[in-house]
């Protein structure tokens, strides 16, 4: 870790790379901005996954006394991982015929088939608990009435993937046992609130005395305003919703690995260490004294023996780890192994047969209904999570390494 203090910088800048040269210009520049914030406590501070984002760099994190900023958060509200360890053996099913391939095969034809990915929901509204809690608890009425449409769509989209980096992953550990793990979000729920109460800190910013440049896609909002009240209740809700979200999906997962495992093998199939984690949220929290909303985007919480889930890229290494509570880190993490070239780039790189050879040489089952933009998501198109992980021992132990086995994206 190094630190940034130049005419550029208004708080320090913690930088858990090995020299300037690692960060890209635009998210060198999006950190210069945070730090120049009148309002951030001690220092901001970039992961080892950092790359540029929407007025924040993804994969940065600071804390701010009495605001929160929506871009800081980011459009994907809570978006997380979900992840679960099984007792079976990936060596003793992955061979095993079913009918519609093997096993592994035949699990990740079955989520396609239920579980909608990329723009594609239900046809009807499915059941939602954390939808129903807030409508009976008349948690929007007479306020944000422009949101009502994407809760609505909300009813359509529970327990769907998603697009881009979101993945349902079936995984190998060091000891050869099957693992599962999940990357989804809020879906449209958690852009709109962003994109909502992002244009009310924009609209009242001279009401409040921001001093922002509109340029910077920083705008506050104070938390003792009615304003920032709703936000903090808004992101609250797409929290809880994109955790729904990712159980249900891993509900649907577990159910499939075990209908599949016990008709074929004598296995009976047991789930533990399961793990459900945000990286895209702002928190109210003590550090160094001050009680302050720490913004996590693109970021993981990592206390002292919390235990949390950085994923690969397809085709590359996850990792479960615990934490050890990292004071200058805000007690947190990278969230993955962030972007080396843009989906652009990669796809202009890297052809959609390089991917694919590349995926079955390793044994990678791929779930995907269109393979031409494939190249956005493979593992050359982000950095190494190896060298990533190496660049956060002083934040995380690693309790497990995971290896794609099958992958589904959208």
């Amino acid at each position: 870790m190094f630190e940034i203090m130049n005419e550029n910088t208004g708080y320090p800048i913690k930088v858990w790379l090995n020299d300037m040269d690692c960060l890209e210009d635009k998210c060198l520049e999006q950190a210069y901005h945070l730090s120049q914030l009148p309002f951030v406590h001690k220092w901001v501070c970039l992961m080892p996954d950092t790359h540029a984002g929407k007025g924040m760099p993804i994969g940065g994190v600071f804390a701010a006394k009495d605001v929160v900023i929506p871009n800081a958060v980011g459009t994907d509200v809570g978006c997380g991982m979900v992840f679960t360890a099984t007792n079976v053996k990936v060596a003793d099913i992955r061979e095993i015929q079913t009918g519609n391939g093997t096993i592994i095969q035949s699990v990740i034809g079955d989520l396609m088939r239920e579980i909608p990915v990329g723009r594609t929901k239900y046809q009807k509204p499915q059941p939602c608990r954390t939808l129903d809690a807030a409508k009976d608890n008349g948690f929007w009425d007479g306020e944000n009435t422009e949101l009502m449409e994407a809760v609505e769509e909300g009813y359509y989209q529970i327990a769907t993937l998603g697009g881009g980096n979101h993945f349902i992953e079936l995984q190998e550990d060091e000891e050869g046992y099957l693992c599962i793990m999940i990357h989804s979000g809020s879906r449209h729920l958690g852009a709109c609130i962003c994109e909502h109460f992002n244009a009310v800190a924009r609209e009242n910013a001279a009401k409040w005395g921001s001093t922002i440049p509109e340029e910077y896609r920083l705008d506050y909002l104070p938390t003792d305003t009615d304003e920032g009240r709703q936000y903090l209740d808004w992101m609250g809700l797409a929290m809880d919703y994109a955790c729904e979200n990712r159980t249900k999906m891993m509900e649907a997962a577990k159910h499939a690995v075990k209908a599949k495992v016990e008709k074929f093998t004598d296995y009976r199939v047991e789930y533990t260490d399961d793990i459900n984690c945000h990286h895209n949220y702002a928190s109210l929290e003590e550090h160094y004294g001050e009680t302050v909303w720490v913004h996590r985007k693109g970021a993981t919480r990592v206390r002292a023996g919390e235990k949390a889930v950085i994923p690969g890229a397809m085709g590359s290494y996850s990792y479960v780890v615990v934490g050890k509570g990292n004071a200058e880190s805000f007690d947190t993490s990278s969230h993955g192994a962030g972007r080396r070239h843009s989906r652009t780039a990669a796809k202009e790189i890297f052809t959609t047969e390089q991917v694919i050879v590349d995926l079955k040489q390793q044994g990678v089952i791929l779930g995907k209904r269109k393979k031409n933009d494939v190249a956005e998501e493979c593992r050359f198109a982000y950095k190494d999570i190896d060298e990533v992980m190496a660049r956060q021992k002083d934040m995380v132990e690693i309790v497990r390494k995971l290896h794609t086995v099958g992958v589904i994206k959208g």
